[in-house]
């Protein structure tokens, strides 16, 4: 990156919060009267060329005035920006939220995305809490209809599976409930390999069970991520960049796959501290189909037991203040959930 001038930082500061707001192409004359600058209209325009010859800033056309660049972005989130926190009655409100459900998973998820999407006029996506070798922390049986039963399996840090099973011959609720308190003596806190061992001490029916929770231990250890949630689309389709350009469209395919989304996720966290936030504007050169998007992402949980990934997807022109700061509470309110639910 090209050093800059104090006065250049700050002129490029004021032309990336203005546009910002706008997206309109900002001129000399404009910035002058708008900040009431101490200084000329050709001051700033000097400044402004300079700013495009350093790559900073750019014309759509040349009576028009300037707009930021991906380059400028990167700058100003790089050199410019200072870590800021969320207002203190923002950030109890949403602690609140959460604390109000604190034992349901995807109901923070959920509430997760929606608060990331919210205050950063953004799209969010939020990873389930996954551990890479699932462990039983609770089993639960319950009957549903003759020889039904939902199988509700809970592991540690959170994540929730169910799966049917069809028994020979109906059982009473009350003897199921005391067979899933004897597997979960047996069971809690293994793994398959752990769980698979003890099959041969088990009658046939535990078997049954207990093959049917290996089966979902290893199906859960195998993927990538956990259960996938999102919200705020309709917040970036209201942005003019994505209303007027296929181009900008296109980046919002990538919510839509899930394999392209985890291999973005999981390549941008992968080396991040928990709490860290990561930015990557107009893909960095990972993802043509990024390049007019800024994404802001953070790694949460417990490291080597159960963690995830949440952020936002928006057009460059972000709030980037304000959606890191989102970013890293989030993750770090999500962090301090997981630790207490392995716990508890």
């Amino acid at each position: 990156m090209n050093e800059l001038t104090d006065r250049q930082n700050f002129i490029l500061s004021l032309v990336i919060h203005d546009f910002t707001q706008n997206a309109l192409p900002i001129g000399s004359q404009y910035l002058v009267e708008r900040y009431n600058l101490d200084m000329s209209p050709a001051t700033v325009r000097n400044e402004l060329s300079a700013l495009d010859d350093a790559g900073y800033l750019a014309q759509p056309h040349t009576s028009a005035g300037r707009m930021p660049t991906d380059a400028g972005y990167r700058y100003f989130v790089g050199r410019l920006l200072h870590d800021t926190d969320l207002p203190q009655n923002t950030q109890r409100t949403i602690s609140h939220q959460f604390y109000q459900s604190r034992q349901d998973t995807e109901q923070w998820m959920r509430l997760a995305a929606s608060v990331l999407a919210h205050q950063s006029s953004a799209a969010s996506v939020v990873t389930a809490p996954h551990a890479r070798t699932a462990r039983l922390k609770h089993l639960e049986l319950i009957a549903t209809h003759g020889k039904q039963v939902l199988m509700v399996l809970v592991l540690f840090g959170g994540e929730i599976h169910q799966q049917m099973l069809t028994l020979a011959e109906p059982i009473s609720q009350t003897n199921l409930s005391l067979l899933a308190n004897r597997l979960n003596n047996a069971c809690m806190g293994k793994d398959a390999s752990g769980i698979q061992k003890l099959c041969l001490q088990m009658d046939p029916l535990e078997q049954d069970i207990l093959n049917l929770l290996v089966q979902e231990l290893e199906s859960s250890s195998l993927a990538l991520t956990g259960e996938i949630f999102m919200d705020g689309l309709s917040n970036v389709l209201a942005e003019p960049e994505f209303a007027n350009s296929e181009d900008a469209r296109k980046s919002l395919r990538l919510l839509e796959e899930r394999s392209r989304l985890e291999d973005l996720l999981n390549r941008t966290v992968m080396n991040s501290n928990f709490g860290g936030v990561q930015v990557l504007i107009a893909g960095e050169g990972q993802d043509d189909d990024l390049r007019q998007c800024s994404i802001v992402l953070a790694r949460y949980g417990v490291p080597g037991q159960a963690t995830g990934t949440l952020g936002v997807l928006g057009p460059t022109r972000m709030f980037y203040g304000k959606t890191i700061s989102t970013v890293r509470f989030m993750a770090n309110l999500l962090s301090d959930l997981v630790n207490t639910s392995m716990v508890d």
